[in-house]
């Protein structure tokens, strides 16, 4: 019996979807965090009676046919271009983007990676990094003997010594965006990388292109609506039960022929 293969189908959709919510709701706390939502799609059909056949001499057509299909498999996890909410932290280097773009940083393998996690802190050398030491592919060195660091919606640095009032420009903080954001690939930590699909990146001014504005002392929380996630996932439990059903009843009815005399 087909049915038992297509509910497994199914349970197995159904729990690739768990797992994707259960990622999200992990996450909820996580800065800059976009969630990923599951997409299926029906597997081939079984044409039975294909749809426009001709039926007779006549040139009698059939309106729609035979066509049983053998399941559902996941087509793809895509990332939602969600923004998550700005939370004020008044950190010196705390950088929430308003908008669209990513900050570019610099593995230690010199591959440029992006992410919009901005919660930063200033390396022993003086350079602006993220929470795991990765430098900012700016290149923006702070002096030592600056008492104070002011970031400009448009990514200007501007450091103010001693008693002065006049701050020096010390460098300009960009951003990256790509043509599809749902191409990137996820490494870990709150970065991405380049692919194929993403296309290539385009560093911009803050503010230009389409491009969002730097916040400074703010973050952006996850973009993670938990009431949706446990809604979503309580339809998904469902689903899985229901599917189970499925084969149990599939299995019922086997063994009813079984039985025949």
């Amino acid at each position: 019996m087909k049915s038992l293969q297509i509910a497994a189908s199914g349970m197995a959709a159904q729990q690739t979807r768990v797992e994707v919510i259960s990622n999200n709701i992990a996450n909820m706390s996580t800065a800059a965090y976009r969630p990923r939502t599951a997409e299926f799609s029906d597997l081939m059909y079984q044409q039975y009676l294909t749809p426009g056949t001709i039926t007779s001499q006549t040139g009698t057509v059939v309106p729609s046919g035979i066509q049983i299909g053998t399941g559902v498999r996941p087509s793809t996890v895509s990332m939602e271009i969600t923004q998550g909410s700005l939370r004020q932290t008044d950190g010196e280097l705390d950088l929430a983007i308003d908008g669209a773009g990513f900050l570019e940083v610099t593995l230690p393998s010199g591959e440029s990676a992006y992410t919009r996690d901005g919660k930063l802190n200033r390396s022993p050398t003086g350079e602006i990094v993220t929470m795991d030491g990765f430098a900012l592919a700016d290149g923006i060195v702070l002096p030592e003997d600056a008492r104070r660091i002011t970031i400009s919606r448009d990514g200007e640095v501007v450091a103010y010594f001693g008693d002065q009032t006049a701050g020096q420009s010390i460098g300009t903080i960009s951003l990256v965006r790509f043509i599809n954001e749902r191409g990137l690939e996820a490494i870990g930590d709150n970065m991405f990388r380049e692919t194929e699909a993403s296309g290539s990146p385009n560093r911009l001014v803050p503010g230009t292109e389409g491009l969002g504005y730097i916040r400074q002392g703010f973050l952006e929380d996850s973009g993670v609506d938990v009431v949706k996630e446990i809604a979503e996932l309580i339809e998904a439990q469902r689903g899985y039960e229901l599917n189970s059903k499925v084969i149990s009843a599939s299995d019922e009815m086997m063994a009813a022929t079984t039985r025949l005399r």
